[in-house]
C-alpha cells in the first residue's frame, strides 16, 4: 500500500498544488481586468472586421491555454468572448467554440497547459527526458492540433465570421495598479514555465504576489477568489485509488487495449484508445489508466496526451473544462444542443488526434 501511494505523493501532490495556485492567479487576473482589457483592446484594433476580431481572440485563447491552463480559458475567457460578441452584435458561436476547443486541443505545448501534462512530466524524468525534451516532442503535435482546430472552426462558422461590426465595446473600469501588477505577473510566468522552472513553485509565487497586491489595492475582491480545494482533493483521491488498483494488478486487462510499439500505426492506436477512454470516463483518470502502458517511451507518452487532451471533446464529462464551459455559456444565455456539440466535437477530436499523432517524431 505504501509503495502504491508513494507515486501519488511524488507525482500528484505537486500537480494539485499547481492547480490551486494557478487558479488563484487566474481568478485574480480576471478580477483585476486583465482578460477584459486585453479582449476589448483586440476588438478596438480589429478594424471592425469579424474575422480579424475572431482571429485575435483565438490568439488570446491559445496563449491563455498554454500559459494558464485549459480550465482558465474555459472559465474566465468564455464570458469575455461572449460579452464581446453581444456588445458588437456578432454571433457568439465562433467565440464559444474557440474557447472550448482551444482549451482542450491547445493544451499540449507546455507541461502547465494541462494537468495531464504535469502528470506525464514525472514519467519523462523516469525515462531520462527533461522539460526541453517534453517541449521538443510535443511542439509539432501541439501546433498541428491548434491549426486544425482553428481551420475547422473557420469552416463550420464561415457565415458567422463574415462581415463587419460597428460598435467598439468599452472595457469595464479597473484599478490601474492592480491591473498592471496582474498583467506583469501573467506575462512573467509564461517564460518561467517555458524554461522549465518547477510549475508548483512558480504558480505559488504568482498567487502570493497577486494575493498581496489585491489585499493592498482591493481587499474586497479577495472574497471572490475561490481556490478549487474540492477539485484538488478529488483529483488526489482518484489518483490514489487508481495507483492502488494498478499495484494490485486490477487494471492489467487494459494494456492490450492500448497496444505496444512506436510505429505510426501503434501511436495512432494508442492516441485513439486514449481519446476513447477519456470520453468514457474523463481525461484525468484516462491518462492515469493508460500511463503504465505508455511509460516506456517518450513518443508513447505524448501520443497518450494527444488522445486525452485533444480527443476529449465528444462527451460533456470528458474534460472538466467542457463542464465549466457549459456552465459559463448557460449563465450567459447561450444554450447549445449537446448532440450537435458532440457531433462537431467528434469531427474536431478525430481530425486533431490523427493529424497531431502523425506529426510525432
Amino acid at each position: 500500500m505504501t509503495d502504491a501511494l508513494h507515486p501519488v505523493v511524488v507525482q500528484v501532490l505537486p500537480v494539485a498544488i499547481f492547480l490551486v495556485a494557478i487558479t488563484v492567479t487566474a481568478e485574480i487576473a480576471q478580477l483585476a481586468g486583465v482578460f477584459d482589457v486585453a479582449a476589448h483592446a483586440m476588438a478596438r484594433r480589429a478594424r471592425h472586421r469579424v474575422l480579424l476580431l475572431w482571429l485575435t481572440f483565438a490568439a488570446l485563447a491559445v496563449v491563455c491555454t498554454i500559459v494558464l491552463s485549459l480550465d482558465t480559458t474555459a472559465v474566465l475567457l468564455t464570458p469575455v468572448g461572449l460579452a464581446i460578441a453581444q456588445q458588437t452584435g456578432i454571433a457568439p458561436m465562433p467565440f464559444a467554440l474557440t474557447t472550448l476547443w482551444i482549451a482542450n486541443t491547445g493544451s499540449l505545448l507546455l507541461p502547465v497547459s494541462n494537468l495531464t501534462n504535469l502528470l506525464a512530466v514525472h514519467r519523462f524524468e523516469d525515462l531520462g527526458a527533461g522539460h526541453a525534451d517534453y517541449v521538443r516532442t510535443a511542439a509539432l503535435p501541439a501546433v498541428t492540433a491548434i491549426v486544425v482546430t482553428l481551420v475547422l472552426i473557420a469552416v463550420l462558422q464561415r457565415r458567422a465570421l463574415r462581415g463587419t461590426y460597428d460598435v467598439d465595446p468599452p472595457a469595464e473600469p479597473h484599478d490601474r495598479a492592480l491591473l498592471v501588477i496582474s498583467g506583469v505577473v501573467c506575462l512573467a510566468i509564461g517564460p518561467l514555465f517555458a524554461i522549465g522552472l518547477e510549475p508548483a513553485v512558480v504558480s505559488l509565487a504568482s498567487a502570493g504576489v497577486l494575493l498581496a497586491a489585491t489585499a493592498w489595492r482591493a481587499p474586497s475582491l479577495l472574497r471572490e477568489v475561490s481556490p478549487p480545494w474540492l477539485m484538488a482533493g478529488v483529483f488526489v483521491l482518484v489518483a490514489g485509488l487508481l495507483r492502488i488498483a494498478q499495484s494490485e494488478g486490477l487494471l492489467d486487462w487494459l494494456a492490450p487495449a492500448v497496444g505496444t510499439g512506436t510505429r505510426t500505426l501503434d501511436l495512432l492506436h494508442l492516441s485513439g484508445a486514449s481519446a476513447l477512454i477519456a470520453n468514457l470516463v474523463n481525461n484525468l483518470p484516462a491518462y492515469l489508466l493508460v500511463e503504465p502502458s505508455a511509460a516506456d517511451d517518450v513518443r508513447r507518452l505524448v501520443a497518450t496526451l494527444i488522445g486525452v487532451n485533444a480527443g476529449a471533446l465528444i462527451t460533456p464529462w470528458a474534460s472538466l473544462a467542457t463542464l465549466l464551459w457549459l456552465q459559463r455559456c448557460r449563465s450567459a444565455g447561450l444554450r447549445i444542443p449537446l448532440l450537435k456539440l458532440a457531433g462537431w466535437g467528434s469531427i474536431c477530436a478525430t481530425l486533431c488526434v490523427v493529424s497531431a499523432t502523425l506529426t510525432l517524431r
